[in-house]
């Protein structure tokens, strides 16, 4: 069955509905046969079990009152949307819904029918609302944000609370940001629909005064994806090289309206690859769809577009480029959310323990005084005498730890902002700014190294002091590690996306630098859900 079919039929779902379902004579054995019908099938899940007890067993899909049928049709509406949502359809069928319907002869089938219903709701509903992966970690262990999962009770309460349709509706994700990638979608599904962006571009280089095929190829190209407006010109003009501009600003790229290497890779891909991008960046969307929303105002890291942002009200007050984890599986910046509560200026660093051991213990083992910018502490926080052997000790067995005291080489630089979490990642400051201007930022061991961490901490500190620079210098000056506490704190979201959208409605897109959303594409579809086009 086609995707338009199956709107066409939900038209007609709730008149189909109510005359499958419309109320049989009542008797004690046919309620006594609903209500061991709905007890077995619900006796393996306790709340479901307690909500039904609760009502006497009464139903809430399959029973002949009004506000039963508006149930069961806004749930048979909804999921005629499920496409729209980049979600598994097949998981959902309506038809095989709507046959089970016309088959109930018994107050037993019935009771059967209603539990069915309702196991099918709240995996609609689950899914709609926090995801179709139901554990992200088991697809990639670097994603270890927790998932806002809601009870049953929550769905099922809600749904008798307020209008059927209403609720359903606000189970998705409320925020812009899902709005404009469900709008990415629907557009990529019709550019597919009518034959995708065309011929790819040969490969090579194609700057300003080119002319040829594969200037040709590269025009149509960028109009066919809306960067460029019709035009009959066979040269690599003034038109062409702003196009190539705004492409490559809008994909993370080195601006120079040359296209070439990376440039053309991305000009290839094809419209299905980004739809997958956009559908898998829903997905993480619904993860973080926190009940109290991202915060009024919030910090927004996305790992592939190596960026730092602050939020208020809705609106971008700051931006700073990163430098994140290295592609390494052990040196990756996971993903989770968590709060900053506080800054430490002139911060010492404490070297993570898998750096010591894999890094600073050879060489600490060929030479005693290896690596003397860093002081080796013993368990009772003293300093440990460079004159000592190391050579006899392992990984294991290396007892000490080691510290880079406050200074202009410190590797934390001045300033680091911390959100204490089990994972020891925070953001900070870094002595190597050359690393700000390379296209992919992939450098760290981990932490979020930002490229203006005094204005990002003059941004923080705007809330609580009227002079933000005065007094985050002066603490500075005194080249003392000093802690301060924001009186308010601020929740981190570290994410990855390699679909997000602008204020203004433009989609952006991203490499998979660390090859997760690969990963979550492969599990989704595992799950059901497809590529397909809308033809209009």
């Amino acid at each position: 069955m086609t995707h338009r079919t199956f709107l066409r039929g939900a038209a007609v779902i709730a008149l189909v509905a109510a005359s499958y379902l419309a109320p049989q004579s009542a008797g004690a054995v046919q309620v006594t046969a609903f209500q061991q019908a709905v007890a077995e099938s619900v006796s393996s899940d306790d709340q479901i079990a307690a909500f039904y007890r609760d009502r006497g067993f009464e139903p809430i899909w399959t029973g002949g009152t009004v506000a039963d049928l508006e149930r069961r049709t806004a749930l048979l509406e909804a999921l005629s949307m499920a496409h729209y949502h980049g979600l598994p359809t097949s998981k959902y069928n309506a038809e095989a819904l709507l046959s089970r319907m016309a088959s109930v002869r018994s107050g037993f089938d019935r009771g059967s029918l209603e539990v069915a219903l309702t196991d099918l709701y709240l995996d609609f509903a689950r899914d709609l609302q926090t995801g179709v992966i139901d554990n992200p970690r088991q697809v990639s262990s670097h994603i270890v944000r927790e998932i806002p999962r809601r009870e049953a009770s929550y769905y099922l309460e809600g749904l008798l609370s307020e209008t059927p349709r209403a609720f359903l509706a606000s189970l998705a994700p409320q925020s812009q940001e899902y709005a404009r990638l469900m709008k990415a979608k629907m557009r990529l599904e019709h550019s597919i629909s009518h034959g995708g962006w065309g011929t790819t571009v040969p490969s090579g280089k194609y700057e300003p005064g080119d002319t040829g095929a594969g200037v040709v190829a590269l025009r149509d190209r960028l109009i066919a994806m809306g960067y460029l407006d019709r035009t009959v010109t066979a040269r690599y003009d003034t038109s062409i090289t702003e196009a190539v501009r705004a492409f490559q600003e809008s994909h993370g790229l080195t601006v120079d309206g040359v296209a070439g290497g990376a440039t053309l890779e991305e000009i290839n891909a094809a419209p299905q690859d980004r739809l997958k991008s956009v559908i898998v960046a829903m997905e993480r969307e619904r993860w973080i769809n926190l009940p109290g929303g991202l915060g009024q105002r919030h910090i927004l890291v996305n790992l592939t577009d190596f960026t730092a942002r602050i939020f208020d009200d809705g609106k971008l007050t700051f931006e700073t480029r990163s430098v994140v984890g290295h592609q390494d599986d052990d040196r990756q910046t996971p993903e989770f959310s968590d709060e900053m509560d506080h800054m430490v200026i002139n911060p010492s660093w404490y070297v993570p323990r898998s750096i010591i051991v894999g890094e600073y213990l050879p060489k600490l083992r060929s030479n005693s005084g290896a690596v003397s910018h860093l002081e080796i502490i013993d368990s009772r926080g003293r300093v440990v005498s460079r004159g000592q052997s190391f050579a006899g000790y392992t990984e294991r067995s290396f007892p000490f730890s080691m510290r880079q005291k406050p200074g202009p080489k410190n590797a934390l630089g001045t300033v680091k902002f911390m959100f204490p979490n089990k994972y020891n990642i925070y953001l900070h400051d870094t002595p190597a700014k050359n690393l700000f201007s390379r296209e992919v930022r992939t450098y760290s061991h981990g932490c979020v190294r930002l490229n203006d961490p005094h204005d990002f901490a003059y941004a923080l500190l705007a809330r609580q002091t009227d002079d933000p620079v005065g007094f985050f210098q002066s603490r500075l000056r005194t080249g003392a590690e000093t802690r301060v506490n924001l009186d308010q704190p601020v929740p981190v979201h570290l994410i990855y996306r390699t679909a997000f959208t602008t204020a203004k409605g433009d989609t952006q897109y991203r490499r998979d630098v660390y090859g997760r959303d690969a990963t979550i594409w492969n599990a989704l579809s595992a799950a059901g859900v497809e590529i397909t086009g809308i033809r209009s």
